[in-house]
């Protein structure tokens, strides 16, 4: 049979032990703010925090405050998502992005390993693969009759017109040789490596003999091309130096220059075109040449050739700024002019 001191002394013990667990808790509170005191104090940069005084208004989180221990009701989401089958195009936005329209399709159909005489066809799954045929190179043969009349007369078709007179490159290669060179800077040595590979031996040098006609030939799109920019009352000039191989000294080269003419064009904002004139000097030749005749205004640095084309005979030329100074920055001359 327990006493009333018993009694007494359990309830102490019990009032005790509740007690420690809240000074327990209250130490552990104080360590965490005492920890993330410090990290704002001594941290790195992008982590402290140090205001500059109190806000009396700035809100306290409740660091004190026991908190619930219910735990949380889970929430059920149900999560999908679209798999393409095999044949079936991925939606828009996928990494796969479905294959050109325009490129012709080679059709192979797949039969099952099965008698399907006497089967219902009720469908079919398609699947694309992107692949690549190699170069053909070919020989076009002009074959051409010859025939004699009664009156002993002999007739002959004429050869059509060919690229190079007495040449054997038709106009595809040609065209093939100089995109190659031109537009993925295919030098001739390696463009000999890929013939190679494909049986035909060209020698560079060969190659190099049939590029000039081959230009010649464009001389009509550069006349065209000259042509469109001219026509424009606004051009920027500038020249940027080359080195260009000499034929007269072995080893050596010359300093060229590329006098280029960018077109903006007010009236068609899309229409951006580049004119490149090939010049072997720095001289006023090179512009004066090209822009003769010109009205309009011309956007330049402070190079003093420029200035010199104001003194040319029939042109009209007003020098508008410099493109590596400010455009408020008129030449004198331009002054003069206005």
């Amino acid at each position: 049979m327990t006493g009333t001191g018993d009694t007494t002394l359990l309830e102490q013990n019990a009032a005790l032990i509740e007690e420690k667990k809240q000074l327990l808790e209250q130490v552990e509170s104080l360590k965490a703010e005492l920890s993330e005191l410090k990290r704002l104090i001594y941290g790195s940069k992008r982590e402290r925090f140090i205001p500059s005084d109190t806000n009396s208004k700035q809100l306290t989180l409740p660091l004190d405050e026991n908190v619930s221990a219910e735990t949380p009701a889970k929430v059920k989401q149900t999560i999908s998502y679209q798999r393409a089958t095999q044949g079936e195009k991925l939606p828009q936005g996928s990494s796969r992005q479905p294959l050109p329209a325009h490129l012709p399709r080679k059709e192979v159909v797949l039969e099952p390993e099965v008698d399907t005489t006497h089967m219902r066809k009720i469908g079919e799954e398609i699947t694309e693969e992107l692949d690549m045929t190699p170069a053909k190179v070919f020989v076009r043969r002009y074959i051409r009759p010859r025939y004699v009349s009664k009156e002993e007369e002999f007739y002959i078709a004429n050869l059509p017109a060919r690229p190079i007179d007495k040449g054997i490159p038709g106009p595809g290669l040609l065209a093939h040789i100089l995109v190659d060179k031109f537009c993925h800077h295919l030098p001739f040595y390696r463009q000999q490596k890929r013939f190679n590979q494909l049986g035909i031996k060209i020698a560079p040098s060969t190659l190099g003999n049939w590029l000039k006609p081959a230009c010649q030939l464009l001389d009509p799109l550069y006349e065209a091309l000259r042509f469109e920019v001219l026509n424009n009352n606004y051009l920027q000039v500038d020249e940027s130096p080359i080195k260009v191989l000499d034929d007269t000294k072995k080893g050596k080269t010359h300093r060229g220059y590329y006098w280029q003419a960018l077109l903006w064009v007010y009236y068609s904002p899309e229409q951006q075109v580049v004119l490149f004139d090939y010049q072997k000097g720095r001289s006023r030749e090179g512009p004066v040449n090209m822009l003769q005749g010109y009205e309009g205004y011309i956007q330049t640095d402070g190079y003093k050739v420029y200035d010199q084309l104001l003194e040319e005979e029939g042109m009209n030329i007003i020098l508008v700024g410099c493109i590596r100074v400010p455009a408020r920055h008129l030449c004198a001359a331009t002054l003069k002019k206005l």
